[in-house]
Parts: structure tokens; C-alpha cells; sequence
């Protein structure tokens, strides 16, 4: 049973959210219905659906919805009554008028633009083409069997007696469960706050441990008394003496039971009030879930929309309908899941004519299946149709140019695969409404990303293909290991992590110029984690090195940092949107004592570490950075946004000895800029998201970097141009023509120094 807050919602509202139940109720029912008219539950169903629409239509008039209903009501008693029996023609008009009455729905209030007399035309048309199907009963229907018809779980909902309305979309609800609506901030905000009384009680911890320390030091207080009244001569103590011990001891006394009896209460209330906090951050955690059925509400529809319009026969199946879902995580599902389905159904099933002559029944199954599997949420979607074959992969592949037909003919069946996710890739030769322009498996391979997932597909050819997302069972809650570095916490996602080890120092070789590590006989390259942050290296030389694996086989790096901590399960606290995107940090959460800790963004790491990579940047580590200390070549950042001019300033600063980082805009350079450490900015002007004069003002108007020497270095020669770079902060204004002489070298040389050789 519904309770809705009448005050926050307009009728308008209210009738919007009824039309959302009713439609998917008659959806649902409908398409039961196709595979057998006879279910007199199913016509129970749509009749009370209908009766339902009409009057809360009626009741906030939105009169074309009161004429769809009405007509679709009309037909159901009709069939209830056995005078007609809906065949595939009027399940399509009881379709088109579900579609038209969601259209009615989702329209703004009349005085904002809703345009009655054309939703009445087209409502008429409904009822006058549902009116003129040929609806006789040919022949009196034969007796239905007394046993239950066995359908698909998500097709066939679980119906309520006849008196109880359509279950909700928003959460499937047992019998005598009542569902309350709340916001989705309200939600993630009992969220957050269960995940600060946790984080809160963990605090309990380290006070036990500190009164268990002063036990036992009250204990040796107690023993040095003792022992000091037993080295004093018996006769140097008079009567007051003694007793002055005597009290002492008798005090002493006193406070260890005082102290012992807190210690007691306070081990209780730690073990009661943790037990508490992880009850409550559990059952709110579970308020955020949602029954994986709730999502896939569309699907059935769809996939019989498109199997129609293919001339194919399938068979839809959902499994897992009540495996519990991540509310975000269950909205992000609905447009991957849409593309794997439109794949299956266009590229995989095969006609019926087909699947007879290879041996298999004419109507295909496409399946979806939740569950939970070792701690995460698996979702497959499988068919059973003509499977991938990887010779095709293979043609394609050296058809667009990806690789050479000898690199081609190496790969093996699981690399092959993974060209389907490239964007733009695609083994169709024509496009079509469906699918065949290649932007459908990279989309849902970035939307696994997102959530901290993966996801890998199985195929055998002529036997049909199967897609595994794993996916983490909420976006609130990150198991991470926790690192050190720099004196400061941060945690990578295990799910993004490749592995971490310790390695001996002497194990770390140098090729070309680089530091590497042999992980499995492959040689992958050391990176310094404070390099990429910013921050300062600890002093000393350690005899082994922390290492974090990020990437994948083949372009794998060994990332440093100081120690590791440990592996934790987190409460992520999004970051504040006006901090814009902070470059190498996805959220922050809190430590066991409550303090903050950065949460990594390991993609956009990698990306870091390519681009440090790329231009042979990468500082030593371990024993050849102790050799480095005292050595630190000043560092200057480039904000341009031709590459030819950052990779000419680049190499020609670095041939005089500066350590050069670039930036391809100045939004580029202000996320690096404000991981701090650079003793000069050379920027351009005219470049996109951010141009070089707004950037000058930020950095003059940053109480940490308004003395950092700025120059402009643009194609403006013009007088107006140089006055404006100066006027907002910059030092230097020349023209890109400095190339062709010493000037730029020269005002680098008068703002900084010379470069280290």
C-alpha cells in the first residue's frame, strides 16, 4: 500500500506516478497474455489497470487518457466475459495505447503547454482503431487446465489479490510490507550519516587502548611505591611517614578499581555501540537496494518490439529478479543493458529459418541473470544464437587498420574480443535503426568503469555468446587498500588495481634509462608515487620498495609509495562538484580515527603515468633517488594547446636543464598547477575550457600560488594584447617568434635561474 506525502506532491504528480505503476503493470500483463490469452489473472490484471487509469485521469483531467483507458477497459471485460479473445493484432493497439497513455502522462500541466485537442485526436484514433479490431471469438475457448501456466518470472509478475493495487516499480514489496517514498538526497544522506556514526564509534578503539595503557601504568606506579618503601630504612620513617605511604597506597588502590570498573564499561559500550553503528549503516545500506526486477521493467517490451520487427522468434528470460541492487548502480544498468540486448537480438539470433537448418529450435533465448557471487554483483546476459566468430574479428580489424594481418593472425580468441569495445568498431557492414554503428559495447564498457567494474564476454561460435558484468555490490562502500604517501593516507580500489607487492631495492634494474622491476618475467617500469601527486619524497634509502601494479599486461606500471596500511572497507564521500575534477582523486572518505583520506582515481592515474612516461619525466626512486637529493632541476609547467609548440618549449627548456610538465589547456594546467611544486609557467592565450589570461588571474588570485612567476607566450604581438597579459599578473609577455632566438631562455634565466645540467 502506497503512503504519499499529499503536500510536497501536486495531483498532477500523483497521477504521473500512478500512470508509471499502472503502464508497467499493463506491460507486463500484456505481453503474458501474448504467449497465452487464457489467463483469466492476467485480464484481471489489465482490467483493473485500465478501471485504475481512468479514474485517476478523470480525477485531475487529463480527459485523452480518460478515452484510452475507457477503451482499453471496454475490450478486457469483453475477454473476461469470453466474448473475445485478444490475439497478436489488438495486443499490438493495447501496446500503442500503453505508449500513449505514458506520452499523457509525462505532459506538463495544461497551463505550461499541454495541447488537449491533439491528444484527443489521437486518443480517438486509439479507441476507434481498438474498436474495429476484429475481436469475435472464432470458436468457445477449451477448458484451461486446473495446473499453473509456468512463465517467466519478469514477464509473469507475482500478482496481488484483487483487491490490492499493481505492485510499484520503484520495489518489489512482500505481502503486508508497506513502501514509503523518499528522496533519493534524503537517502543518501540517512546514508552518509550512518556511515559517520561508524566511522564515529571507531574512535571507542583507540580510547580503550589508551586506558588500558594507563592501567598498566597506574600498575607500575602501584610497584615503584612499593618498592620505594621497602629501599627506606624502617627507622628513618616516623609515624606520619607511614601513614602518608599508607594513604598513598590505599588511593592508589582505589583508582585501580575506579579504573578497571571504567575499562569494563568502557569495553562494553565500545562492543554494544560498534555493534549498533554496523546494524544501522547495514539496514540503511539495504534502504539504498533495490530488486534487480525493478530495472528491467522495459525490457521485456522491448525485446519483443525488436524480435517483431527482425521476423525472429525469442524468448526472453530474466533470472535473479529479487537479487538486491544498488539503487545508482541500477539506474547506470538500464542503457548498457539496453545495448547488449539490441546486440543479441540484431547481430547474434539468427532468423528461424536459420536456426532450423543449423539443427536448433526456430524460437531463440536471450537470458538475463543476477546474482551475488564472491562479494560482488554479477549480471550475464547470454543467447543462444550464432555466437562471434574470430576470423571476422580478425578481417575487421585489419580492414579498419587496427593492426597488420601478421599482429592479427597472433591475437588470441579473448584479445580478439576485446576490439568489440573500441569505439566505432563494428562487424556489420550496413546500419540499421538497431545497431551497426559500433558505439553500443564502448559505451557499456565505460559505464562499467565507472562503477569499478569489469566486464568480459564468452562465445562460441553457432552455440551463442555470453556477457559477465561484475559489478560491486554499491557505489557507497569501496573495499581499498590504504597506502602511505607523504605522510598522508590514500586508498586505490582493489577492484582497479592489478596487485601490490614489496620488492627488494637491489632487484630494480635499469633499462634505457629507466627504472624497472621483472613482475612474471615481464620488466614494468617504477614510477614514484610522489612524483605524480606532488607531494615530497621521505628522506633515506629503503631496502624495499612498496609497490602498487595499475594497469594491464603490456602497459603495466609499478607505482611507489611509502608503505601500506592495509586493506579497509570504505564509506565514499563524494567530493565538492566545485572543486571541478581533481586531477588523479575520484572521492575521499575517513579513516578509523576520522581522519580525511583521498580516494584514487586509478584511470585517470594511468593516464598520468603515460603522459610522464611518454616524455621521459620519470624521476628516480629508491637508492638512486637518495643519489638524486640536493640535485632537483626546477620545474616548469607549459599550458599550450598546439602540441607542436608544447613539444618545441619542452624540448628546448629541457636541453637547458629545467624539468618540463605540460598542459594542454589551461584547465590542464590549473588541475596540475594546484598539485603544486613548479617554480615557473609559461602559457598561451587563445586555448580551450580555459584561456591563458584567466588562468594568470587564478593563479594571482591563490593564496598559495600568487608568487609564482607566470610568462605569456602567444601569436599576439599587438600592444593591447601585451598590456592586458601584464595588467592581470603575468611577469613576461613575448611572442612566439622567441623561438628563432635566446629570448625565451633569457626571461626564464632572469625569473628563475639557470637550469640544472
Amino acid at each position: 500500500m502506497k503512503h504519499l506525502d499529499p503536500s510536497s506532491l501536486s495531483m498532477r504528480d500523483l497521477f504521473r506516478i500512478e500512470a508509471e505503476e499502472q503502464t508497467q503493470a499493463l506491460t507486463e500483463a500484456l505481453l503474458a497474455l501474448e504467449k497465452d490469452p487464457s489467463q483469466a489473472d492476467m485480464l484481471e490484471c489489465c482490467m483493473r489497470a485500465a478501471h485504475s487509469l481512468k479514474g485517476a485521469a478523470r480525477i485531475v483531467g487529463v480527459h485523452p487518457a480518460v478515452t484510452v483507458a475507457h477503451a482499453m477497459e471496454d475490450l478486457f471485460v469483453l475477454a473476461q466475459a469470453g466474448q473475445a479473445r485478444l490475439a497478436p493484432v489488438q495486443i499490438d493497439l493495447l501496446l500503442s495505447g500503453v505508449d500513449l497513455l505514458s506520452a499523457l502522462a509525462a505532459e506538463p500541466e495544461p497551463e505550461t503547454g499541454f495541447e488537449e485537442d491533439i491528444w484527443q485526436a489521437d486518443a480517438e484514433r486509439f479507441a476507434a482503431a481498438l474498436k474495429k479490431a476484429d475481436v469475435s471469438m472464432p470458436s468457445p475457448p477449451e477448458p484451461v487446465a486446473p495446473e499453473p501456466v509456468m512463465m517467466v518470472p519478469a514477464i509473469t509478475p507475482s500478482l496481488p489479490e484483487p483487491v490490492a493495487a499493481a505492485p510499484a516499480p520503484e520495489r518489489m514489496v512482500e505481502a503486508g510490507d508497506r513502501a514509503l517514498r523518499v528522496s533519493a538526497e534524503n537517502l543518501n544522506r540517512l546514508l552518509d550519516m550512518a556511515g559517520e556514526s561508524l566511522v564515529e564509534t571507531r574512535r571507542l578503539a583507540p580510547l580503550e587502548q589508551s586506558m588500558l595503557r594507563l592501567k598498566r601504568m597506574h600498575h607500575q606506579a602501584a610497584g615503584a611505591l612499593d618498592a620505594l618503601q621497602a629501599a627506606l630504612p624502617v627507622e628513618l620513617l616516623d609515624e606520619r611517614a607511614r601513614l602518608a605511604l599508607e594513604e598513598a597506597r590505599r588511593r592508589l588502590l582505589d583508582c585501580r578499581r575506579q579504573l578497571a570498573g571504567g575499562l569494563d564499561e568502557l569495553e562494553a559500550s565500545n562492543h554494544r555501540t560498534t555493534n549498533l553503528a554496523h546494524r544501522l549503516y547495514n539496514q540503511a545500506l539495504m534502504v539504498r537496494m533495490r530488486p534487480f526486477a525493478d530495472g528491467m521493467g522495459a525490457f521485456p517490451r522491448m525485446v519483443r518490439d525488436i524480435a517483431r520487427e527482425l521476423g525472429k522468434e525469442v524468448r526472453f528470460e530474466i533470472l535473479g529478479e529479487r537479487t538486491q541492487v544498488d539503487r545508482d548502480i541500477l539506474e547506470k544498468l538500464d542503457a548498457p543493458l539496453g545495448h547488449l540486448l539490441r546486440n543479441a537480438l540484431d547481430h547474434g539470433m539468427e532468423s528461424p529459418e536459420e536456426r532450423r537448418a543449423a539443427g536448433k529450435p526456430a524460437e531463440g533465448v536471450i537470458r538475463v541473470e543476477a546474482s551475488h557471487h564472491a562479494g560482488a554483483l554479477q549480471i550475464i546476459v547470454a543467447d543462444d544464437g550464432r555466437g562471434i566468430d574470430p576470423a571476422t574479428i580478425r578481417r575487421a580489424i585489419i580492414a579498419r587498420g587496427l593492426a597488420t594481418p601478421e599482429t592479427a593472425a597472433r591475437l588470441s580468441e579473448s584479445e580478439l574480443l576485446e576490439f568489440l569495445f573500441l569505439p566505432g568498431f563494428t562487424m556489420k557492414a550496413d546500419v540499421t535503426e538497431i545497431s551497426g554503428r559500433g558505439v553500443g559495447l564502448d559505451i557499456v564498457q565505460d559505464m562499467i568503469r565507472q562503477v569499478r567494474g569489469r566486464v568480459r564476454i564468452l562465445s562460441r561460435p553457432g552455440e551463442g555468446t555470453k556477457f559477465r558484468l561484475e559489478l560491486p555490490l554499491t557505489l557507497s562502500v569501496v573495499r581499498a587498500l590504504l597506502v602511505d604517501i607523504g605522510g598522508e593516507p590514500y586508498a586505490f580500489p582493489f577492484a582497479h588495481i592489478a596487485g601490490a607487492m614489496k620488492v627488494p631495492a637491489d632487484q630494480v634494474r635499469k633499462v634505457e634509462g629507466r627504472q624497472h622491476v621483472l613482475i612474471d618475467g615481464a620488466a614494468v617500469g617504477l614510477v614514484g608515487a610522489h612524483q605524480v601527486l606532488g607531494c615530497a619524497a621521505p628522506e633515506g634509502t629503503p631496502d624495499e620498495l612498496s609497490v602498487v601494479l595499475l594497469g594491464a599486461p603490456g602497459a603495466m606500471f609499478a607505482l611507489v609509495v611509502d608503505r601500506f596500511v592495509g586493506g579497509r572497507e570504505l564509506v565514499v564521500q563524494p567530493l565538492d562538484p566545485r572543486l571541478g575534477k581533481i586531477k588523479d582523486i575520484s572521492a575521499a572518505s575517513l579513516t578509523e580515527d576520522g581522519a580525511p583520506l583521498l580516494i584514487v582515481d586509478v584511470e585517470d592515474m594511468l593516464r598520468s603515468l603515460e603522459k610522464l612516461a611518454a616524455t621521459d619525466r620519470l624521476a628516480p626512486v629508491g637508492h638512486e633517488a637518495g643519489l638524486a637529493l640536493g640535485t632537483r632541476r626546477k620545474r616548469v609547467l607549459v599550458v599550450d594547446d598546439s602540441f607542436t609548440v608544447r613539444e618545441l618549449q619542452r624540448k628546448l627548456l629541457d636541453h637547458h636543464g629545467y624539468d618540463v610538465e605540460v598542459a594542454v589547456d589551461g584547465m590542464d594546467g590549473w588541475n596540475a598547477l594546484r598539485g603544486g611544486g613548479f617554480d615557473l609557467v609559461v602559457s598561451d592565450i587563445d586555448m580551450p575550457r580555459m584561456d591563458g589570461i584567466e588562468l594568470v588571474r587564478r593563479i594571482r588570485q591563490d593564496t598559495a600560488l600568487k608568487g609564482l612567476p607566470v610568462m605569456i607566450l602567444s601569436y599576439k604581438d599587438r600592444e593591447e594584447d601585451r598590456l592586458r597579459g601584464l595588467e592581470v599578473g603575468a611577469d613576461y609577455y613575448l611572442t612566439k617568434g622567441s623561438f628563432q632566438n635566446d629570448a625565451l631562455i633569457d626571461a626564464v634565466i632572469d625569473l628563475i635561474g639557470e637550469g640544472t645540467p
